[in-house]
């Protein structure tokens, strides 16, 4: 056994899909010029009074449900109070004693297949503040403030991870169930889902945890488990020196591959939290809560475990088949269109993500729909054309409108199934390679592949490979 057992807890924040602030109407969108999406509200300027954005409670209600959490029927906005460059109010509205989202759980499927489950001890409403950008200016920082406001809902879990492998699937479980109940983009490098990571060490035998340090703002995957394991390393080292671990923040340099030190580790009572006076409290009815439930689409790991027992699917290919919502759709409909669902989870896992990746398009963006595959797929059923051939179609569906059959008549891909005009074929493949056939006879099997491929080229792709493969056996044996 080892003798350190790391324990880590992770805060998501999570970027709602509104288009508007979580208290004003500016802008969410992303990429605009600096300081243009930041209203009176945002920058904090006298007088003004925050308003909450309706959409964000119910997405925050949305993924409470998801997690099968506890809804607050009576939630509370707090003032967090720090100061910063880029918090211009001089305190972040956020949720503190009374949040919205309460005791939730998320289940894992680790590498080994087993499964565990984490805690999620709250997920909150709050506000984000600006960005401060040290890079563009010698010897100076600036501040964009097209951030502020914008509507996070910070996922906070229990003590529950144990390695930096652990928390990366429990991020990237995360991070498909909130892009799949389309409550955030998931875009990390533009900020929609970023991680602190809180980490500890402690003895393996013992009950206490050890002091731990935060880890702020990593925003890849590949950097969440870099960081975590260098933390860990780090506090074990110390304390195998006789050292001590300090309560501090901790930023994570990915070109030295090492945390540094940011500041001490502020506890509640430094922040001064205390309700907010110029907001109400959120009230749920339960009917709201009864609604919300009723429009959530089946998640992600349940529609996986479907797929295993009703389709016969592989673990990847379930997973990655019902790992988005547009993806189990279109896969759903390509099904029960074709009406062969392992033909179809053949061609959406292989054809349709191998264009998609190409020309790097989204799954929004797709450009044959599902009832155009489908109607490919069942000229291969039909023998119409070969699993060859068909891929050729589908290129062809891929750059234009025609459906399948048009670009089967117009290119003449129609397969060759009529059993004599292949056997003529077979037989003058056969005739004119002795030596090829004396070598075959000789127990070189290698060699049958000559044969077919001979057989295919003077068909010009056209003829039944399964009818070419038994012609060739029987002529080869006889």
């Amino acid at each position: 056994m080892p003798r350190w057992q790391p324990v880590i807890g992770l805060e998501i924040h999570v970027q709602l899909s509104t288009e508007s602030k979580i208290f004003s109407g500016a802008s969410t969108a992303f990429g605009a010029e600096p300081n243009s999406q930041a209203c009176a509200v945002d920058l904090g300027l006298p007088g003004v009074l925050p308003v909450l954005n309706e959409r964000a409670v119910a997405l925050a209600i949305r993924f409470g449900l998801a997690i099968g959490a506890s809804i607050a029927e009576r939630s509370v906005f707090a003032r967090k109070n720090y100061f910063y460059p880029d918090l211009p109010k001089g305190y972040q509205i956020s949720q503190y004693a009374e949040p919205i989202v309460n005791h939730g759980r998320l289940c894992l499927t680790l590498p080994s297949g087993e499964e565990k489950e984490i805690r999620i001890l709250r997920a909150h409403l709050e506000e984000d503040a600006g960005k401060s950008v040290h890079d563009l200016f010698p010897g100076q920082s600036g501040i964009d403030l097209n951030r502020a406001g914008t509507p996070l809902l910070e996922v906070v879990t229990e003590p529950d991870l144990s390695s930096a492998a652990e928390a990366v699937q429990y991020m990237r479980t995360l991070h498909t169930l909130v892009r799949f109940i389309g409550i955030c983009d998931g875009n990390m490098q533009e900020g929609s889902f970023r991680c602190d990571a809180n980490v500890s060490v402690k003895p393996a035998d013992s009950p206490t945890l050890g002091t731990r340090a935060e880890i702020k703002n990593l925003n890849s995957f590949r950097f969440v488990e870099r960081a975590i394991n260098h933390e860990i390393e780090r506090q074990i080292e110390l304390l195998e020196s006789g050292g001590k671990v300090v309560q501090e923040t901790r930023l994570y340099d990915p070109d030295r591959d090492e945390t540094r030190s940011m500041r001490s580790k502020e506890d509640a009572h430094d922040y001064r939290y205390f309700p907010d006076p110029d907001l109400l409290p959120i009230v749920i009815s339960a009917d709201e809560i009864a609604a919300a439930r009723a429009a959530l689409p089946e998640l992600p790991q349940q529609r996986e475990a479907r797929y295993l027992r009703e389709f016969g699917l592989n673990r990847e290919e379930a997973e990655a088949l019902s790992s988005e919502l547009p993806v189990a759709e279109y896969f759903e409909a390509l099904a029960a269109q074709c009406g062969d669902a392992r033909q179809a989870a053949n061609w959406v896992s292989g054809e349709v993500f191998a264009a998609l990746n190409r020309d790097a398009l989204p799954f929004s963006e797709i450009r044959v729909s599902s009832g155009r595959l489908a109607g490919l797929l069942t000229r291969i059923q039909d023998q119409t054309v070969s699993n060859s051939m068909a891929k050729q179609v589908f290129e062809a569906m891929w750059q234009g409108p025609e459906d399948a059959d048009a670009i089967i008549e117009a290119r003449g891909l129609r397969q060759v199934t009529d059993s004599g005009e292949i056997e003529a074929l077979v037989d003058a493949v056969i005739s004119e390679n002795p030596d090829q056939v004396a070598q075959f006879r000789a127990g070189k099997d290698k060699v049958f592949g000559f044969f077919v491929g001979q057989v295919m080229k003077r068909s010009k792709g056209k003829a039944n490979p399964q009818t070419v493969n038994d012609l060739v056996v029987s002529k080869l044996k006889t």
